[in-house]
């Protein structure tokens, strides 16, 4: 089995390490400098740059190079450019290659999820060998062989078999669910719900504040992804409630320090620009509220997130509006 992974960010590089324990992989990535130094020192000169990376990992710049004979391309590219390089990549791709998306975003203007965007560019390709990798996965953690688990959605249970035998290793568990749209869109939102949780402590509340932001956030990533005809269970799962959490709560976490720079009081602009990594909650918070309106659902955090990324409402007018929403049951205002 020939592995590509597609896009040498900290998670695609951490990822490409995890299966080169298993697999022949390939690593492709856009800058020559990158390429070279996992090549030549065995290190991410842009990312993770303290972590040795195995010795059996290739990197390269051609994705024909990278694609050509994979039996499974990961795409570790982020939402806004993931179309463009895997319309590159395309005449690579073998049509039983299975694909599997590491981003945790929307496509802007169109609202797609990334394995929906997999299915628009190779339209011939099996539905049920498209797949995403998500769960608590914070890459640094795993790169240092710190222990987590993540979870495998494929439609493909035979395929899923495979895949998670590929991923996993002595630190990084992997289990398997056919829900591909519920883990994708806990993915997408929770990046939004992490933006909430750091403004909460960028303005100096509590534990208690945060953990009401995180828990009304899973009700949120439950209404939408049931709408859209993800499973109840997997938003308690890894991918859900799991990724949820670190994500909302790890210094780590690069849509958490979007939001605690917000609520420190500084200008969106400033922060992004400072971001060496991509914040993938700045984008999709406006397709996750597309996403709501067409469904007709309530998403009050995330409104709250989009007022202040593109409406320019100030983040200490947050918590006061989500405090003033009018009174419901727990239960109820989780549908």
């Amino acid at each position: 089995m020939k592995v590509a992974v597609i896009g040498a960010g900290s998670w695609g590089t951490t990822v490409a390490a995890l299966t080169s324990a298993n697999a022949p992989t390939v690593l492709w990535a856009r800058e020559a400098r990158v390429v070279d130094g996992v090549n030549a020192t065995h290190r991410n000169t842009d990312y993770l740059t303290e972590i040795e990376l195995p010795e059996t990992l290739q990197a390269t710049g051609s994705l024909a190079e990278a694609c050509t004979g994979a039996d499974v391309v990961v795409m570790g590219v982020p939402s806004h450019g993931f179309r463009a390089v895997l319309t590159e990549a395309r005449p690579s791709i073998a049509p039983d290659a299975a694909i599997i998306s590491l981003s945790k975003g929307l496509e802007q203007g169109t609202v797609l999820r990334m394995t929906q965007v997999i299915a628009e560019v190779l339209p011939d390709h099996q539905a049920d060998r498209i797949g995403v990798l998500s769960g608590p996965n914070l890459a640094s953690e795993v790169a240092l062989g710190q222990p987590t688990a993540t979870v495998i959605a494929l439609g493909d249970a035979e395929l899923a078999d495979v895949l998670q035998r590929l991923f996993m290793t002595r630190t990084f568990r992997v289990y398997t669910n056919p829900d591909v749209v519920g883990c994708e869109i806990a993915g997408a939102l929770k990046n939004v719900i992490a933006i909430a949780a750091g403004i909460a402590h960028g303005l100096g509340y509590g534990d208690n504040t945060k953990a009401a932001l995180i828990t009304r956030g899973l009700a949120e990533l439950a209404r939408l992804g049931v709408a859209l005809g993800g499973d109840p269970l997997t938003f308690s799962g890894l991918a859900g409630m799991g990724d949820l959490v670190a994500t909302c709560t790890s210094d780590k976490s690069r849509n958490r320090t979007v939001g605690v720079a917000l609520g420190q009081g500084r200008a969106l602009d400033e922060i992004v620009a400072e971001m060496k990594m991509v914040a993938e909650g700045v984008k999709s918070t406006e397709a996750v509220l597309e996403l709501g309106r067409r469904e007709g659902l309530e998403l009050p955090i995330a409104e709250q997130v989009g007022a202040v990324l593109y409406e320019g409402r100030t983040p200490a007018e947050i918590v006061p509006a989500l405090m003033l929403r009018e009174a419901k049951p727990e239960l109820r205002g989780m549908r």
